[in-house]
């Protein structure tokens, strides 16, 4: 599996986690892995980590804030 293809599913992975979704699965080194609400971090991680490889600046996966 392409590290463009990794990165897609880890970030729909963590779309559906921010939508509500109780757990989302993951191929990851051969391995299926389970994220949920608690661990939303670690994918998170995962996906920035994804992002270095491929070159990529890094999306931010939080919108940002904004004070007054």
């Amino acid at each position: 599996m392409s590290v463009d293809t990794k990165l897609a599913e880890a970030r729909t992975a963590y779309h559906d986690l921010l939508l509500g979704q109780a757990v989302v699965r993951i191929q990851r080194d051969g391995k299926t892995v389970e994220f949920s609400q608690t661990n939303k971090r670690d994918l998170a991680a995962y996906i920035a980590s994804l992002e270095s490889q491929t070159g990529g600046a890094g999306r931010r996966l939080r919108p940002g804030r904004v004070s007054w």
